[in-house]
């Protein structure tokens, strides 16, 4: 395993590469979700899974998470689609790479939707898992994270748990139209989502999955949205992806 940082337009994102071997290989850029970072289990299990495969992984932590620059108070959806693309350049330069796959939980799947749509040329396939991409329809309702809000005069911020975040967040997140980028991407798309996600609706999944030209969804029944019931359902779900 190889540690460093990749610079985006002056951010340092921390980033770690799981390396297969020391020939060619596929590599899979896999990115956590809201709140999280490179080290949780199911990401953790996610790259060994890929690894498993024969698939070489770039783990890398987005704005304001983990080991990257940035507070979490200040990122924004547009930050982490930059951050996403410097990544992409990232990987675009390594040698060794054969195909390339973009990997995303939660909000990680809706940026690996995003940018799938905006780089549909460069990946062999993308895999969401547990893609967070209401996000951008309910903050135009006016509801995230559970709380409400008035979604033409926003608060100045809004506080959760132990975590406060910025209304920039909910502005961009405003702007965003999933389905745009989902029109943009042929290949194929592997979802992977716990039937009893009581963070993101399942119903999600299957949305994507008819608007999707070329998808397939992977339910982990009666698991929730990090998959802590069944993690060894979900490492299986990801080694499919990548079987011939």
């Amino acid at each position: 395993m190889e540690e460093f940082f990749i610079d985006s337009d002056g951010t340092r994102l921390h980033a770690k590469l799981d390396r297969v071997g020391e020939g060619k290989s596929p590599l899979c850029i896999l990115i956590h979700g809201f709140t999280g970072h490179m080290e949780e289990d199911h990401i953790i299990a996610a790259q060994k899974a890929m690894n498993e495969m024969g698939v070489s992984v770039l783990r890398v932590e987005m704005y304001g998470h983990g080991g990257s620059d940035g507070e979490f108070r200040r990122h924004t959806l547009y930050k982490w689609v930059t951050n996403a693309l410097s990544a992409v350049e990232y990987a675009k330069t390594l040698d060794f790479v054969t195909d390339l796959y973009l990997s995303g939980h939660s909000q990680g799947g809706l940026l690996t939707m995003l940018v799938g749509g905006m780089c549909a040329d460069d990946f062999k396939a993308i895999i969401p898992m547990s893609p967070a991409w209401m996000i951008p329809e309910e903050a135009r309702k006016g509801t995230l994270l559970g709380l409400k809000f008035d979604a033409k005069h926003l608060p100045e911020k809004l506080t959760f748990d132990d975590k406060e975040l910025f209304a920039d967040y909910i502005r961009v997140a405003q702007t965003i139209h999933v389905e745009d980028e989902i029109a943009r991407y042929g290949g194929p798309v592997y979802i992977i989502h716990g039937d009893a996600d009581d963070c993101v609706p399942f119903s999600y999944a299957k949305k994507a999955l008819k608007l999707y030209k070329n998808a397939k969804l992977t339910p982990i029944h009666g698991d929730d949205h990090c998959f802590t019931k069944h993690l060894n359902q979900m490492y299986d779900a990801v080694k499919a992806c990548f079987e011939k």
